[in-house]
């Protein structure tokens, strides 16, 4: 286990503006045009959490992505990664009437348990993330009117948005202290 002193030192990438992730002009983010409409606004800042999220996952290794937080947490970049994988996966079943669909990895702690130093698990984590996020955008895609109502609760296409949102961002929070501890790079 590192000691305090073991700690990297606080740094970014940004030249512009040294307290941030990215220059403005090399952040992905950076969209000039607001998107119009409730439905284009919720895309845009989903949009953007994933993006940040594989941004602060960036440049790392395996051992880096799968470095645990403090104990007792389980908590890793690349336990993230599969946590969300997971957690659009369950979304899906918020949204489809059948039987739920399966875990991917398999009790509820697997995510993060699972979440080991193997450039296999990096890969598979990333493949699975992509797949699952696509899925859940072309399920929720039929249903272009965010009052309506779907699945088996009935919950509303907005209420599945805002908590999509909402998830992204908090594990975004999370992923940018865990960054932070592998190698120091901080930043929006």
């Amino acid at each position: 286990m590192r000691g305090m002193s073991d700690l990297p030192s606080r740094w970014s990438r940004a030249s512009v503006y040294p307290d941030m992730w990215a220059d403005p002009d090399d952040d992905p983010r950076n969209n000039e045009d607001s998107p119009e409409g409730e439905l284009a606004t919720l895309l845009d800042f989903l949009a953007n959490y994933r993006i940040t999220l594989r941004m602060k996952c960036e440049g790392l290794d395996p051992e880096q992505l799968a470095r645990r937080s403090v104990p007792p947490s389980t908590m890793s970049l690349l336990g993230l990664l599969r946590h969300l994988a997971e957690v659009e996966r369950d979304w899906q079943n918020w949204i489809r009437e059948g039987d739920p669909l399966p875990m991917l990895y398999g009790d509820p702690d697997g995510d993060f348990h699972g979440a080991v130093p193997e450039q296999a698990v990096v890969d598979g984590a990333y493949r699975d993330l992509e797949r699952e996020q696509a899925a859940t955008d072309a399920a929720l895609a039929a249903h272009p009117d965010l009052g309506e109502r779907v699945g088996k609760e009935g919950i509303t296409v907005r209420e599945l948005m805002v908590h999509r949102i909402e998830e992204y961002a908090r594990h975004c929070g999370h992923a940018d202290l865990l960054r932070e501890c592998v190698d120091g790079r901080v930043g929006q």
